[in-house]
């Protein structure tokens, strides 16, 4: 009875879980900064913000999956006068669509080959949480000048296993998001801050990450940010400064 009870939990898990990784608000992004773009074949929704700095920033959002929800670190940018792009998520925002961690990738791909066919200079990827993900994704298929992580994990299956009580990183039909599977064709240098008081993402995920990125030869700024919790990371008291001193360091 309990073993049949579990196999029945474990499947309505298998077939519900992306509505839980992708809990996408509904608020549209309508920011007179940012025009919106429809690009490539897969029709990737994208926000873009035109700025007179050399290095342009291709930004992935957390799961809120809506960049109305993270002003903060577009503004960082903006701030600077880097060109900025956030990748809009289907299902989220307004945008149509159904996420999937196959269909991101794909989009974060399409994005960043439309951004760099417009902008003649160099491109950093920037991810927040689920983004990270997309960010270092784009990083292991494509040249990227810098890495920036805010919040983010080794494996999403890791934390949905400890969510759960399920082996999710051994069960078909789970979207694992494997950043560490990307990390051995990394070659850019690496940013990551996260929050000491983050419950969702604890910060022992981005202190792992980096650490595997470090034993991978990769360059690793790593700043653990007291009292930050996961949604108000972006808020806290030199965050801007961290970005920009790590750009200019470059």
């Amino acid at each position: 009875m309990l073993v049949g009870t579990y196999l029945l939990y474990a499947t309505a898990m298998v077939a519900l879980h992306p509505r839980i990784i992708y809990p996408f608000g509904p608020d549209a992004f309508d920011n007179p900064a940012f025009r919106q773009e429809v690009v490539s074949d897969r029709d990737v929704a994208l926000a873009v913000a035109e700025g007179n700095d050399d290095l342009a920033i291709l930004f992935f959002m957390g799961n809120g999956g809506a960049l109305a929800y993270f002003t903060y670190s577009l503004t960082v940018h903006q701030d600077a006068s880097r060109t900025v792009v956030g990748m809009e998520y289907p299902g989220g925002g307004g945008i149509p669509g159904k996420p999937s961690e196959m269909r991101l990738k794909a989009d974060a791909l399409a994005a960043y080959d439309w951004l760099a066919a417009q902008h003649d200079g160099p491109i950093a990827v920037h991810g927040f949480s689920l983004g990270t993900g997309l960010a270092i994704h784009v990083a292991a298929s494509r040249e990227v000048e810098a890495i920036m992580l805010d919040a983010p994990y080794t494996t999403l299956c890791e934390l949905m296993t400890k969510g759960s009580y399920l082996p999710a990183c051994y069960m078909p039909g789970v979207q694992k998001w494997r950043s560490v599977d990307d990390i051995p064709a990394l070659s850019a240098p690496v940013l990551i801050q996260h929050g000491a008081a983050d419950q969702l993402i604890p910060i022992n995920y981005g202190e792992r990450l980096a650490s595997i990125m470090e034993e991978a030869g990769l360059t690793v700024t790593f700043h653990a940010i007291d009292e930050a919790t996961h949604n108000n990371l972006p808020g806290q008291p030199g965050y801007a400064d961290r970005i920009n001193a790590f750009l200019a360091g470059l």
